[in-house]
């Protein structure tokens, strides 16, 4: 349940002349999670409710300070066009030592509530991506609210832990399946969604993704994979770079 919502500092919810980022806070669960939200300028976007970007981090930019979420991923993306990216994006922060599992997938959820509710954000059109541990968090979520999301991007993600020193970094929603890939695409083949890997990727192998990628095959879902073939770990900075997966993305909306 939403305990509570409040700014740091405080600032107008309304289209800003200039994109920027607003600091907020949250108590959740007994917990305050502090987050940030990127806000369009009023000439990047129409009149009206907004798109929202749902943002989830990877194990690095883990902590209490609301701020490094935004350092990786996204973020720099933002930083770079800051008066003409078109839509609100959200960056809930995981605490040090922790996954996208359990009370953060929901914190992540309840923080999308609070920003969509003051920022004004358009239900059929909010879209979910995340990059490593949050490219599982993307899986993560999208299985908790099949039906919230317009687009799913998960970037370097996996469902199953990718090695022994990472036991816990898991997809809780299908780790009891028989088969998870066939889980994950029977219960997310309505949803719009574009994977994203490198091939090179040491951290978390392409082994998950090509699985669930074979399943959407199989079960006739229209799931996109884009895998880099000289590309390591870091999927993220071509893939957010990329004008055609933005094109995509904007042109998808819940029915």
């Amino acid at each position: 349940m939403l305990m509570g919502c409040n700014s740091l500092p405080s600032t107008t919810s309304t289209a800003p002349a200039k994109g920027q980022f607003v600091a907020r806070q949250l108590d959740f669960e007994g917990r305050q999670f502090r987050y940030q939200v990127f806000v369009p300028a009023t000439s990047a976007t129409p009149p009206g409710p907004r798109s929202l970007v749902l943002f989830l981090h990877g194990s690095g930019e883990r902590g209490d300070d609301g701020l490094k979420p935004t350092l990786a991923g996204i973020g720099p993306w933002l930083t770079q066009n800051m008066d003409t990216f078109p839509a609100l994006v959200v960056f809930p922060q995981v605490p040090e030592g922790e996954e996208w599992r359990g009370r953060n997938a929901r914190m992540a959820l309840a923080v999308l509530e609070a920003a969509s509710k003051e920022f004004t954000a358009d239900p059929q059109r909010i879209y979910l991506t995340g990059i490593s541990m949050g490219g599982y968090g993307s899986w993560e979520l999208a299985l908790t609210r099949p039906d919230q999301f317009a687009a799913l991007v998960p970037i370097c993600g996996a469902l199953r832990a990718p090695r022994a020193d990472r036991p816990g970094l898991v997809v809780d929603q299908v780790a009891n399946a028989t088969d998870p890939y066939q889980s994950v695409v029977s219960r997310l083949h309505h949803v719009p969604t574009w994977i994203f890997h490198g091939a090179l990727d040491g951290l978390v192998p392409t082994t998950d993704d090509r699985a669930i990628v074979a399943a959407s095959r199989q079960m006739g879902a229209d799931f996109r994979y884009t895998e880099y073939p000289d590309v390591e770990h870091n999927a993220w900075d071509a893939t957010y770079r990329n004008p055609a997966m933005w094109e995509w993305m904007w042109s998808q909306k819940r029915p």
